[in-house]
């Protein structure tokens, strides 16, 4: 859990203290915009632009259940993100599952991919995918229910 705000937390504390450096040299306006900055990709690289994640157990189970496809990721992945943003308001129906947070969903994404901890692993009906394309997804997302 603490490693999933380890990043934003560095962002956070950087940035205040760039702005405090900013501050102390007279410029109130570019310790404004820093922070900002700062604050904004605290936010990207947090887990909160993700949908609320679930465990890989409780994920597979519901995805038995409705056919959605169950996503593997962890907090700070470019690709994740891209995946993420991309899917729009489309993502919110997926199952979501950061491995950092379950020990039982990262043993899945290594048995997936060769020992590696490679996400985002999205399962379609039992098959697992590296990183595939977001338009694949969607795609995917549309066949179940």
């Amino acid at each position: 859990m603490m490693r999933t705000w380890t990043l934003p937390t560095l962002l956070v504390l950087g940035g205040a203290a760039v702005a405090t450096g900013q501050i102390r040299s007279g410029s109130p306006g570019a310790a404004t915009a820093f922070l900002l900055a700062f604050l904004a990709l605290a936010g990207v690289y947090s887990p909160l632009i993700f949908p609320r994640s679930t465990g890989a157990l409780e994920a597979q189970r519901r995805s038995a259940v409705d056919g959605r496809p169950v996503v593997y990721w962890r907090p700070g992945c470019k690709y994740c993100m891209r995946l993420r943003i991309k899917l729009g308001r489309s993502a919110r129906r997926l199952h979501w599952v950061d491995i950092w947070r379950d020990p039982t969903a990262a043993a899945a994404v290594r048995a997936a991919n060769d020992g590696n901890e490679t996400v985002p692993t999205v399962v379609v009906a039992g098959q697992s995918h590296t990183n595939p394309d977001p338009e694949w997804v969607r795609e995917q997302l549309s066949r179940s229910v």
